[in-house]
Parts: structure tokens; C-alpha cells; sequence
């Protein structure tokens, strides 16, 4: 008989791709990591201890290799960022920016969004949470996969402030559809612009690595911003 202490298996909205590390990058992680990196276990996280005052809080799901995430934070130092992505050498990479930029308002977390959203991140903590072209899944049978679901949704609503700002962008018409489905059936947000655009346009945030690559595929780029209901308005 099947043990029923195995825990049913979770399905990913990530797949751990193997890339080729450089020097500077592992020296970064070796290095870098007690300045800008957040260790991952299920306790919640201090964020005015964590950077030594109160500020509002940004987080970032799948940064890629950190540059908009890094010129994010350099153009609001009033502001504290936290980055989750699951790439060592997108991290790396990420860590050697802010070390130029000499910014001291940005932290990373290497490991799934989904359990640092639930363990870490405390409940009303954030003021924006943002999605920047996540994994699209375009088949079918992998739409399962992707990471805007209704329960993902609860997820952040809850860790948003009320009034709190959820921005998303992807460049696959497929997945724009499905993020207008998805948002449309949730009560915990409204959607205060859309935009669909070649690469001139976007919302409240800088050009990233995957949109031009979209672009260069002659992909276009659909923007959203949406508000978090307070609990008087649901």
C-alpha cells in the first residue's frame, strides 16, 4: 500500500534550467550573498529589521539576471525590493549589479515564490508585488503550470496591502488571455490600466531581457496594473 505520509507531488510554475555559471558569478554568490541574499526557511521575515528601517516593500517574482530589478531599485532608494528567482546565475549576476550600483535597498531569495510567499513574506506587508514575463507554458497540456492561477491570487492579495499594486507583463498573446480570465474571476482585484503595445509602453517599469526577446520574435507586450480590493469593497 501507497505510504500516505508522501506528500502529494506540487506542480511547478518553474523549471530549474542548467546554465553556465561564469567566475564572477559563483564569486558573487560566494561573496555577495551576506550583503544581498536572504536564506530560505519557514519562519516569517523582519523587512524593517532586514533593512534597518520602515520603508514600503516591492517584491519581484523570476528576475532573470536582476538588471531592471537593480535599476529599479537605484531610482527609488526610498524604497526597499525584495527579488525571488530560482537561476544561481541569474543571481549571481543580479548581486554584481547592485555591488556597482552601491544600492543597499534590494535583497535576494533563491528559491520557489510560491513557499516564500506563503512562509516568509508576512500577511499585509507588501505595497507592489511584480510579474514580469513569467514562463508563458504555451502548450495545453502545461497550462496548468502557470504560475497565475486563483490560488496564487489569494496568495498575493493577502500579502498586499490594501490598495497595494499587482503588475504583470508577458509578451504571449495565449498567456495574456489567460491573465485576463484569471484576474477577471478574482474579487480581491480590479484592474486600473491595460495596455498592449510594441515595446514603447511600458507600465511603470523598465524594458526587461524577455520582452525584447519577444519583440525580436514579433511578439507583443500586454501590460496590466491591478489594484487590491480592501476588504470594505469585496
Amino acid at each position: 500500500m501507497a505510504d500516505r505520509n508522501i506528500r502529494k507531488r506540487t506542480i511547478r510554475s518553474f523549471v530549474r534550467r542548467a546554465g553556465r555559471m561564469t567566475t564572477s558569478q559563483q564569486r558573487a554568490l560566494d561573496d555577495l550573498w551576506p550583503a544581498f541574499g536572504i536564506d530560505y526557511d519557514e519562519s516569517l521575515l523582519d523587512f524593517r529589521a532586514l533593512f534597518d528601517r520602515r520603508a514600503d516593500v516591492v517584491l519581484e517574482i523570476g528576475f532573470g539576471n536582476g538588471e531592471t530589478l537593480v535599476e529599479q531599485a537605484a531610482a527609488a532608494p526610498e524604497t526597499d525590493f525584495i527579488g525571488i528567482e530560482v537561476h544561481e546565475p541569474g543571481v549571481g549576476h543580479c548581486m554584481l549589479r547592485a555591488q556597482e550600483a552601491g544600492i543597499s535597498n534590494l535583497r535576494l531569495i533563491m528559491h520557489d515564490a510560491i513557499e516564500v510567499l506563503r512562509h516568509q513574506v508576512p500577511v499585509g506587508s507588501l505595497t507592489r508585488l511584480n510579474l514580469y514575463f513569467p514562463d508563458p507554458w504555451p502548450k495545453k497540456r502545461h497550462h496548468k503550470r502557470r504560475i497565475v492561477q486563483p490560488g496564487f491570487l489569494d496568495l498575493i492579495a493577502d500579502r498586499l496591502k490594501p490598495g497595494g499594486k499587482l503588475n504583470v507583463a508577458t509578451d504571449w498573446a495565449n498567456y495574456a488571455e489567460h491573465i485576463d480570465e484569471i484576474l477577471a474571476q478574482s474579487d480581491r482585484f480590479t484592474c486600473v490600466e491595460r495596455r498592449e503595445h510594441d515595446g514603447n509602453q511600458p507600465l511603470d517599469r523598465p524594458q526587461t531581457k524577455f520582452e525584447r526577446r519577444g519583440l525580436r520574435k514579433g511578439h507583443r507586450i500586454f501590460d496590466w496594473s491591478f489594484l487590491r480590493l480592501p476588504a470594505d469593497d469585496l
